[in-house]
């Protein structure tokens, strides 16, 4: 028994996927994004945080860190 497949709403998404599905076409895409891209991304997510911390001094690492913890809890900028 073959596995059902939930269709889009939309009648445009939905057309293509028809076709897609009729045609065997494999989806490489992940939300509505490019795989390759999004794996792309994270590699460097993974890479430029570590690094930009590493060349950070503490003091400007602790300035950076105020200035989140401020605008996360609504407390202004203190850098001002």
């Amino acid at each position: 028994m073959t596995k059902k497949t939930k269709l889009p709403a939309d009648t445009n998404k939905k057309a293509k996927s028809v076709v897609d599905l009729a045609t065997n076409k494999e989806e490489a895409t992940i939300d509505g994004k490019n795989a390759a891209a999004v794996a792309l991304g994270k590699k460097g997510g993974q890479i430029g945080g570590p690094a930009r911390a590493k060349s950070l001094s503490a003091r400007r690492r602790s300035q950076i860190a105020k200035i989140a913890a401020a605008a996360r809890w609504g407390k202004g900028n203190p850098s001002k």
